[in-house]
Order: structure tokens, then C-alpha cells, then sequence
């Protein structure tokens, strides 16, 4: 339980590289229940996450860049969720691109 106002500034953690998805780098910000995450993610330009499903929803919001997804482009201020255990993907970075994300549980499995 948070018992008081707690502040992540940019600079104070580190991106982290996600060696099962090359171009992808991650910075954690909060667990809001077992398993969950809210994330930064960081997209280099060309980057493709493959087809996956998470076993939880997932909210994601597109900060900067353009990503290919469900269909469409989506560009800096898109918003989309994804239901637990809808196929999502692939999404494919156009540019450079950061994400917000919300996963309500656990990852789960990619290249389904």
C-alpha cells in the first residue's frame, strides 16, 4: 500500500533492454497489482513487436513517434486498449517512438 506521494524523474532510472524484443527498452514505474506494470517504452524506428497476447488488459498510450497497429497508424496521443487474451500486434515502429503503458497482470507470451 502507498502511504504517501512518491516522484520518478526521468533521469533517475535507467532504460532497460529487452534482449527477447531487439529495439525495445523498458523503464518500469509501478507494479499497481502482482504482476501488473506500468512502463515507458522506448520503440526504435523499424522495431516490430510480434503477434502476443497478455493474459490481463492493457491500456497503452502513444507519447511521441508512429506505430503501426491493430490496422492503423497511430500517432503521438492515441490511446487503445486491449482486452486479456485478444491477439494483439504486430506493432511496428514507423518512427522512433515512446509508449505509456498499463498491463493490468502478468506479460505473458510473444510470437503467437
Amino acid at each position: 500500500m502507498i502511504d504517501q506521494q512518491n516522484f520518478i524523474d526521468p533521469e533517475s532510472r535507467e532504460w532497460l533492454d529487452l534482449g527477447f524484443l531487439p529495439g525495445v527498452k523498458l523503464m518500469p514505474l509501478a507494479e499497481p497489482i502482482a504482476g501488473g506494470s506500468i512502463h515507458r517504452v522506448r520503440l526504435s524506428a523499424g522495431t516490430i513487436i510480434p503477434v502476443h497476447t497478455h493474459p490481463a488488459d492493457e491500456y497503452v498510450l502513444v507519447l511521441s513517434g508512429t506505430v503501426e497497429t491493430g490496422g492503423r497508424r497511430c500517432e503521438a496521443g492515441t490511446f487503445w486498449k486491449t482486452p486479456a487474451g485478444i491477439r494483439q500486434g504486430p506493432h511496428v515502429a514507423i518512427t522512433d517512438a515512446e509508449l505509456y503503458t498499463v498491463r493490468l497482470g502478468p506479460m505473458g507470451s510473444f510470437g503467437e
